[in-house]
């Protein structure tokens, strides 16, 4: 995306917005709440065109939604009718998978975010936290190759917000999804992001790479402190 103003018509939230996701990059977005974080990302779904600019993957212009580019939101929103193995099979219906392949496929991401024993049950009958399980396997399920995250824990209580946290660093291993991920909170941005991108008042104002390892106990690196420090001042906080 280059030099592109996004937003609805006669109503622009971002501007001259320069911005590239390399393959495979967990980018996390961070800013203050109407700073248009939200309208960045249903750009890069292809929900919202640009007023002005591109954006492209691969290339080629982002000119709507695609099957390739999953969508989570904080509304886990699941169907209520169908199970979980329902819900996590509806992208392999929809590309007509033979029902035999995509249940074993559901039920092979069902295990992987740790719902087997959960996997016949609808989704009013389990958690908060093992419903944003569910949406997550059904967003993989389709092998994607990129996951649009908009403040998908942001409804959990923090305990579970961070197994989330470790659950979505660990089922991306070997996917190959690029990853996209709003977020208002600074610490979780930096565990998860290999990049943070920061949102001001109608702009990117920065993007700066994260210090690794990706490990909790290394929240007093000073590097990572620093970065923490810039981060919640370029935010007024």
């Amino acid at each position: 995306m280059s030099a592109a103003t996004l937003g609805r018509p006669g109503a622009p939230a971002l501007h001259a917005v320069d911005l590239d996701v390399a393959p495979g990059e967990i980018l996390t977005v961070v800013g203050a709440s109407g700073c248009g974080k939200s309208t960045l990302l249903r750009t890069l779904a292809g929900l919202l065109p640009p007023l002005a600019g591109e954006a492209r993957q691969d290339g080629l212009p982002v000119a709507g939604p695609a099957a390739d580019r999953a969508l989570v939101f904080q509304d886990d929103a699941l169907l209520p009718w169908r199970t979980l193995r329902g819900n996590v099979e509806l992208p392999l219906a929809i590309r007509r998978v033979p029902r035999a392949e995509r249940r074993a496929e559901a039920e092979a991401w069902l295990g992987r975010v740790g719902l087997a024993a959960q996997a016949r049950q609808l989704p009013h009958h389990v958690s908060g936290g093992q419903r944003q399980r569910a949406q997550l396997a059904r967003a993989l399920a389709g092998r994607p190759r990129v996951v649009l995250m908009d403040e998908p824990f942001g409804a959990l209580d923090a305990q579970t917000r961070a197994g989330m946290q470790d659950l979505l660093v660990e089922v991306l291993r070997g996917t190959g999804a690029t990853v996209v991920f709003v977020t208002h909170d600074v610490d979780e941005a930096l565990f998860l992001g290999d990049r943070v991108a920061l949102l001001g008042t109608g702009r990117l104002t920065a993007v700066r790479a994260v210090p690794r390892p990706r490990d909790r106990a290394a929240h007093d690196d000073p590097a990572r402190v620093a970065l923490r420090r810039d981060i919640l001042t370029s935010l007024g906080t």
